[in-house]
């Protein structure tokens, strides 16, 4: 049994929900739990969110894992960051109620890099993701099974810090594994794009049981 007294010494926002899917939402750098939980709920009205700071400070920003510098990360310190922040979502899910696997991550830019290693490194917490300005966390990621995982990236294409070619690499990494994956490029930069969202929405929008495919 997890420790379910790891869900309250984490800092962190819990919104109950009746809607699927139940949403993990991960911040950028510099921002905290509180800063995805508007877009949580306007991207899935009526869904459950859990959105967890980041336990990593730089200078006063806090992150979910350390980078050497802009662009290069401590994958060690990924790596263990990422177990536990499993940690805390396997303890939360028990607390919470919700259904083990049935998040889905939606990320920016540190956060959904850190989604991305989840995926890699814990595929079983995650039924799939929304990775928004996001790189491949990982040198040389594991051999996870990520079939029956549904991605969307929303990357720019005049991104400084997710370069097109790292946009690509990232798509075909989580593909090679399974993964089913959309991608979605916008003209601009770090950002969240607006044009994007009603197709996140849809993503994000449960599947009608009644539909038969054609």
């Amino acid at each position: 049994m997890p420790d379910t007294t790891a869900a309250t010494s984490r800092p962190h926002v819990w919104r109950p929900g009746t809607s699927a899917p139940p949403l993990l939402l991960l911040h950028g750098t510099g921002d905290n739990e509180h800063g995805l939980v508007p877009l949580g709920e306007d991207l899935a009205p009526g869904s459950a969110l859990l959105s967890p700071r980041g336990t990593v400070l730089e200078g006063t920003m806090p992150r979910f894992f350390r980078r050497l510098r802009e662009g290069v990360f401590d994958e060690d310190d990924l790596r263990e960051r990422a177990d536990e922040l499993a940690d805390f979502i396997s303890a939360a899910s028990s607390t919470y109620g919700l259904e083990p696997g049935s998040l889905v991550a939606v990320g920016f830019s540190n956060g959904a890099n850190m989604a991305a290693a989840l995926l890699l490194l814990h595929p079983e917490l995650l039924a799939g993701a929304v990775l928004i300005a996001s790189v491949p966390p990982l040198t040389e990621p594991p051999a996870a099974d990520l079939a029956g995982r549904r991605v969307l990236i929303s990357n720019g294409l005049q991104d400084p810090m997710a370069r097109p070619e790292q946009t690509e690499l990232l798509a075909s990494q989580l593909r090679a594994r399974g993964a089913d994956v959309d991608l979605l490029t916008h003209d601009g930069g770090h950002l969240v794009e607006p044009a994007h969202l009603p197709a996140v929405r849809e993503f994000l929008r449960p599947a009608d049981p009644g539909r038969r495919a054609g």
